[in-house]
């Protein structure tokens, strides 16, 4: 056991747009997968996954799943919904913020997403990682 605690001490915010519609919960049927954040090779733990629309939404959903490395079907991890909305000068386009104590992605392991509705909708994966090399 070691000596002293390490923590996780550098950011890492991942970041990709989402547009193309797919209701597939599968992890593998359909199009419109973005890959919005890869881990470390020492391993990423993900604090919190925002999503941003770009523009006018409809009710719908954006998925979660998790890829690679020992993972062969992309299992749906986390389904976050998004409400209607018309932005305006007096509307703010939908936003939705999800906090997470227990996402940690391994070495080659990554997050991707889709939306449920073809829409304009920016993901954010907001984490950090230890340098351990």
């Amino acid at each position: 056991m070691a000596s002293s605690p390490s923590f996780a001490v550098y950011p890492e915010i991942g970041h990709g747009l989402l547009s193309v519609a797919n209701t597939n919960r599968d992890g593998i049927s359909g199009s419109g997968y973005v890959v919005f954040c890869t881990a470390a090779n020492s391993g990423t733990r993900i604090a919190e996954i925002v999503t941003q629309a770009a523009g006018t939404t409809t009710a719908g959903m954006v998925r979660i799943y998790i890829s690679g490395a020992g993972i062969t079907n992309s299992p749906l991890f986390d389904e976050i919904s998004i409400t209607a909305a018309t932005p305006s000068a007096s509307v703010k386009a939908n936003r939705v913020s999800t906090t997470y104590n227990n996402l940690v992605l391994m070495s080659g392991q990554f997050l991707r997403a889709t939306t449920h509705n073809a829409e304009s909708i920016n993901i954010f994966a907001l984490g950090l990682y230890r340098d351990w090399e």
